[in-house]
């Protein structure tokens, strides 16, 4: 009743399976991802976020000027 156990155990059936499983669940998640207009336009926006942190310049930091920071400031 069991056989199909055992023969799930013996490693040159299981590794098969087990590929097959984890490249169908691979390609789940690349559809997933690279599938729907709002979720692509999300993702997309994504690739500026190490861009944000910077402040945005005003006219005296184009002088050559560039206020300290305020931890700096507040250390002093």
């Amino acid at each position: 009743m069991f056989d199909w156990l055992l023969w799930f155990t013996r490693m040159e059936n299981s590794k098969p399976l087990a590929l097959v499983l984890f490249f169908g669940a691979f390609c789940g998640i690349l559809i997933y991802v690279f599938t729907g207009k709002h979720r692509a336009k999300r993702l997309e926006s994504y690739k500026y976020i190490p861009f944000d942190d910077d402040p945005p310049q005003s006219d005296s930091s184009r002088s050559g000027h560039r206020p300290q920071s305020r931890k700096v400031m507040d250390n002093e």
